[in-house]
C-alpha cells in the first residue's frame, strides 16, 4: 500500500553476524536546552553529556574504504549501511548513507539526528555523528555485531542456531524498556511509530536496542489525547486505529510491540505472503487461539523444539494478546508490560514466576489507569491482580462477541 513507507533494510548475507547501528556516550534528557554541535565531540563538564559529531564526506568515505561492496552490510528503501572504521579513533562504526532519491528524505534525517542527540537510554541505539556535506546525508552509529532481531528470528539459515526462549524474552524486555523510556521518561513523550523486528538491534550479548528514529513523533501534551499524522510505518505492525484515522498515541506503539512479541513467540513474520491465505497475517491467524488458553502452546515456534516453560509461554501469549486489543484504551501501558516481562526473561527460573500485569492496567469497561508497579503491596494481592489480568486478557474478546450476540438477539422496541 502506498501509504506505508518501508524503512527497514534488507540485510546483505544475513548469515554474517554483523550489523548496522548502535550505542555510544551519555546524552542529556530530552527536553533540555539545545546544544551546539561541531566537528569535535562536545562535552559539558557540568553534566558529562556528549554531543553528536559532524563528519566530512571524505572522512566517512575513508572509514568505509570508499563505500566498497565488501563493507556493505545492509540496504533498504532509505539507502545502504556500511561497516567502517574511523581513522582518527579506530572505532568500528555503521554508516548509513541515505539514498537522495529514496524513502528517507531530509525531514527524516533531521528527525533522527535530533531524536538521537537528545535521547539516551541503554535500550536505544546511540548516534555517534552525521554528515551533511552538500547533498550527502549520512548517519554514523556504533557498530553492533549481531545485526537485527530479524536476522536471528525470521531469516535464519539451516546451520544457524535458533534463539532460545529466554533470549527471546530478554530481547522483548529490552525493547519494552526502550519504549518505556520514550513514553514515560522523555518530556514531551515520544511515539516511536516504527517498531518492528528489523529495527531492534542486538549486540554481542543479545542486548537489544531500538533503532531508526526517522518516523518518531512527539506525543500529545496537555489536554490532547493524540497527535495526528500521515499514516506511515510498516504494514502488519501498525495499530488499526492509526491506519484508519492517522491518530497516534503511545498505545499505537504498544500494539506494534504486541506484534513483535508475537513474532518472538511464534517465529513467524507479521506478514508472510508465502503462507496460506488465512496464515499470512500473523495477528489475524493468532487471534482465535487467544480465546483458548489451553491452545497457547500451539503458538510456540517449532524451532524451540518444545524447550520452553509452558507457564512462561502462556504468560507471554497473554501479554501479547492484551497489547493487540483492537481498542487502544484497553491496551496496557508499556510500563506494565515491562513489569510483566521482567519475570519472563531473567533466567530459566523466571518462567515459573507470577505474571505481573497490574490490575490497574484496564478493566472490562476499558478504563485504564496509571498503576505504579513500584508501589508496595502484598504478594497475595499482586497474585490476585495478576490472575484477573490474565483471565481478562484471554477472554475479553470472547465476552465482547457474546455481548454483541445478545444485543443482536434482543428485539427492538
Amino acid at each position: 500500500m502506498s501509504c506505508f513507507s518501508c524503512f527497514s533494510y534488507k540485510r546483505i548475507n544475513s548469515s554474517r553476524k554483523e550489523q548496522q547501528y548502535a550505542p555510544v556516550p551519555q546524552r542529556e534528557p530530552f527536553g533540555s536546552q539545545p546544544r551546539t554541535v561541531s566537528s569535535d565531540t562536545q562535552k559539558d563538564p557540568g553534566n558529562n553529556n556528549i554531543a553528536a559529531q559532524t563528519f566530512t564526506f571524505r572522512e566517512l568515505a575513508t572509514a568505509t574504504k570508499n563505500f566498497r561492496q565488501e563493507c556493505l552490510i545492509g540496504e533498504g528503501g532509505f539507502g545502504r549501511v556500511y561497516k567502517g572504521i574511523l581513522e582518527t579513533t579506530g572505532q568500528v562504526v555503521a554508516v548509513k548513507q541515505l539514498d537522495r532519491n529514496g524513502l528517507q528524505g531530509n525531514r527524516e534525517f533531521l528527525v533522527e539526528v535530533l531524536m538521537l542527540s537528545l535521547l539516551h537510554h541503554q535500550n536505544l541505539v546511540n548516534l555517534i555523528g552525521y554528515c551533511a556535506d552538500g547533498e550527502q546525508r549520512l548517519l554514523v552509529y556504533e557498530y553492533m555485531s549481531l545485526g537485527s532481531l530479524e536476522d536471528h528470528l525470521l531469516e535464519i539459515s539451516p546451520e544457524q542456531k535458533p534463539l532460545d526462549w529466554y533470549t527471546r524474552m530478554k530481547i522483548a524486555l529490552d525493547a519494552a524498556r526502550g519504549l518505556e523510556y520514550l513514553h514515560d521518561k522523555a518530556n514531551p513523550p515520544v511515539i516511536y511509530r516504527d517498531l518492528k523486528s528489523s529495527n531492534i538491534l542486538l549486540d554481542s550479548n543479545f542486548n537489544a536496542k531500538l533503532s531508526d528514529f526517522g518516523l518518531a513523533k512527539l506525543g500529545p501534551i496537555g489536554d490532547k489525547t493524540h497527535v495526528s499524522s500521515r499514516v506511515m510505518g510498516t504494514y502488519g505492525y501498525c495499530a488499526p486505529e492509526y491506519q484508519r484515522t492517522g491518530q497516534l498515541t503511545v498505545k499505537s506503539d504498544v500494539y506494534s510491540f504486541g506484534v513483535v512479541l508475537l513474532e518472538l513467540i511464534t517465529g513467524r513474520r507479521a506478514i508472510d505472503t508465502t503462507r496460506q491465505t488465512h496464515e499470512q497475517n500473523l495477528v489475524t491467524w493468532a487471534q482465535p487461539t487467544f480465546r483458548e488458553p489451553s491452545r497457547f502452546p500451539e503458538l510456540a515456534d517449532p524451532l524451540l523444539g518444545g524447550d520452553f516453560p509452558v507457564r512462561g509461554l502462556n504468560q507471554a501469549v497473554a501479554a501479547a494478546a492484551m497489547c493487540l486489543q483492537e481498542e487502544p484504551e484497553v491496551r496496557p501501558l508499556i510500563s506494565d508490560v515491562v513489569t510483566a516481562l521482567s519475570f519472563l526473561g531473567n533466567s530459566p527460573g523466571g518462567g515459573d514466576a507470577d505474571f505481573v500485569l497490574p490490575k490497574t492496567v484496564c478493566n472490562q469497561q476499558g478504563a485504564c489507569t496509571n498503576g505504579n508497579p513500584h508501589d508496595e503491596e502484598s504478594i497475595r494481592e499482586r497474585q490476585r491482580a495478576v490472575a484477573e489480568a490474565i483471565e481478562w486478557g484471554s477472554h475479553s474478546r470472547h465476552v465482547q462477541v457474546q455481548a454483541q450476540a445478545r444485543c443482536a438477539a434482543t428485539p427492538s422496541s
